[in-house]
Formats: structure tokens, sequence, C-alpha cells
């Protein structure tokens, strides 16, 4: 039988009626709701229990003439990297005043009344992913994320399709070039830092997953009502990124949770910091050095929370993924069967297919009084 999708109103809709609790369709089970809540709330107790928290990492001295100077920054990166998969940025060059025009023109087009935003809309159904969209409940079990979003690529520029872009606010377009142009230099840095982390030559993984050629940039501005029922709902659910790297930059409100020792930490909104997070693409190339961690979205009731999530991403044909040869050895053999982007893509939504039928099929056994019968 095929899956049901069901089209699902724009949450901004739902947040504005004054409902007091949310729709069956975005209550997560109880098997999700570990350390689940209000962001803000989250943050405060986590901070005030002294949780570990995702490290900082200074990319300045990656530009000193000195080479402990260079080497430290290279090792504070490494390190966040293998042990957490995920990392705040500091120093990244990105001039703070873009970075503020990048907020207001996407949280412009928000605040947009819904019909101005519809003319955008995209139609997933159809392959058309670009534009104004909210998710579609195409899964088993049918939940749904509490968020909006809009989502187009911006990098590089020849292969961008301006006619999906926002003309309102007026300078959405200029200033989201410049943004892309700035944040391709991050990334190029970034990459250079990992490859000699693994100690690689500077420019190894940047030509492995495409380059400045092919390597993609995909923008997606997350946009998270305020919630009457944080404790039951999630703005993005539990995934890791299939990117090679992914960028966010937020509106000062917290959400991010990552998985790690068998809980959820919620990150705090550090100043004048982005977030980084390894994708699976490079724990593929670095043979399971470096983490792609587990990791979602949470809401909160008191404020809206705005979230510009770039994905980092190889041609989906033209490169094969594999760990790297210099990489694997007796002692350390490929974790990982070579594959192109695409077919990673495909294998992870199988899995997710497999495992959200089963899901479903133990809750239905539940609901009938039968033992779920469940296998790995």
């Amino acid at each position: 039988m095929p899956t049901k999708v069901y089209i699902a109103p724009r949450v901004e809709i739902l947040a504005q009626s004054g409902i007091e609790s949310i729709p069956t369709e975005y209550v997560r089970p109880v098997e999700e709701r570990q350390d689940l809540g209000d962001a803000l709330e989250e943050v405060k107790k986590q901070i005030a229990s002294g949780v570990p928290q995702i490290p900082v990492v200074d990319l300045k001295g990656f530009d000193s003439d000195d080479h402990e100077t260079k080497m430290a920054c290279v090792d504070s990166v490494k390190k966040a990297a293998e042990e957490w998969g995920v990392m705040h940025i500091a120093n990244h060059g990105i001039p703070e005043d873009l970075l503020d025009k990048v907020r207001e023109v996407g949280k412009k087009f928000f605040d947009q009344p819904i019909v101005q935003k519809e003319q955008y809309a995209n139609d997933q159904a159809s392959g058309k992913i670009q534009g104004y969209g909210s998710k579609l409940a195409n899964n088993a079990s049918g939940q749904l994320e509490w968020e909006d979003y809009f989502f187009h690529l911006i990098y590089p520029v020849d292969k961008t399709d301006l006619s999906i872009w926002p003309k309102d606010p007026s300078d959405y377009i200029e200033v989201t070039k410049q943004f892309a142009e700035h944040l391709r230099t991050v990334v190029s840095k970034m990459l250079s830092i990992l490859s000699v982390g693994l100690e690689l030559e500077e420019g190894k993984l940047e030509r492995e997953i495409g380059g400045k050629e092919d390597l993609l940039m995909q923008l997606k501005i997350n946009y998270y009502p305020k919630c009457p029922q944080p404790d039951l709902a999630l703005g993005v659910e539990a995934h890791t990124d299939i990117s090679s790297l992914s960028f966010i930059l937020h509106n000062g409100v917290p959400g991010l949770q990552v998985y790690k020792e068998n809980r959820w930490i919620t990150a705090p909104c550090i100043p004048d910091t982005m977030i980084v997070h390894i994708g699976d693409t490079l724990e593929i190339l670095s043979n399971g050095k470096y983490k792609s961690i587990l990791h979602r979205g949470l809401v909160n009731k008191e404020k809206v929370r705005i979230s510009w999530a770039i994905f980092c991403e190889p041609p989906r044909e033209k490169v094969v993924l594999r760990p790297l040869e210099e990489l694997v050895t007796d002692e350390t053999p490929a974790k990982f069967t070579p594959r192109t982007f695409q077919e990673h893509i495909e294998r992870k939504l199988f899995k997710k297919k497999q495992a959200e039928e089963a899901a479903a099929a133990a809750a239905a056994q539940a609901a009938n009084g039968h033992k779920p019968n469940i296998t790995n």
C-alpha cells in the first residue's frame, strides 16, 4: 500500500490561531520525548547543571604565519569534529553587519502575510523542492514538524535560479548573494583545516567533494513559530545531515539539540559565532574519524526562532564517496562502501522508511494487545 501524503497547513497559521494544544500529527511519540521541552528553559537548566557544551573554536589562528598557532587551530577543530561532530566557530571572517542584513531580510520575508509568501510555494510532490514550504507527512506515522521554511540554492551563482528567490524585501537577492560569496570562503577554510587535521594536504577534502565548480550550497531558512506545547513537538526531527558541512546562523533564539553520551544537549546561542556540523559525506571520506552527529530542533512558547541552515553538498552523481585511501589501513579498514551522493541519499531514505514502517507495525500490534516483534 502506498504511503498516504498529507498536505500540511502552514504552521504559522496554526500558531496564530490561538490554539492551546497542538494537532495530533505534530505530537511526537513517547520514545522521542527524552530531554524534549521548551528550548529557552532547556538551555537554562543544562547550563545551570553543568552539562558539557558544544565546543567553541577560533578560526583566526589558521591564518597565522606561526606554525604552532596555526596547528593549535587545526587541533581544536579536529578535536571538535572527532568528539562532537559540531562546533561554534568564532572569527570566521564574515562581517557582522552582513550577517545582520541576512537576518533582517529573512525576517522581513517571513513577516509578510501568508498570501504573499504563497507566491513562492514549492511543490514537493512534483519534485519542485525550492521555495516556500512546510513538511509533508509522507512517513508511516504521519508526523509533522513545527516549522515553515524557504529553501533554495545559493551557490555556485551560475547554477542558481533567481526567479524563485524572494523579490520582497527588495534587497533579499543582493544580500543573499553577498552572504553566499563570503560563506564560500569560510567553507574552503573549514575544509582546509579539516584536511590538515587528517594529515592530508590542505586542498584534499575540497577536491574530493567537487571543488569550487561543483560543490553546492543550499540555503534553508527555518521559521519556527511559538508553540503552545513545546514538550510534545519538534521543529525538526532527529537526523544527521547528508551534507559535507552544514552551517547554521540564528536569530539569537536557541533550539538546536545534539545527541551525545545518551542524552540530548541543547546549544546556547553564542554571540559572533556560527554553528558548523560535520555531515555524512565527511564522515565517509574520513573513514569515521569525523562524526556526523544526530541532532534535532526544539521550539518554545515565547519567541519565534529563525535559523539559516546552509548545506554544502557534492554533485549527486559526479563524485563517488568512499573512505580516502590514505586513511584505510589493515588496522583501520574501510567502514563505508563506495556510493555516489545520490545513492547515499536513497540509502538513508530507504532505511528511514524501514524504521518508520517497523515502528508503525509495533504500535499497531501494541494497540491490539500483541507484544511487538521487532528485529534489527
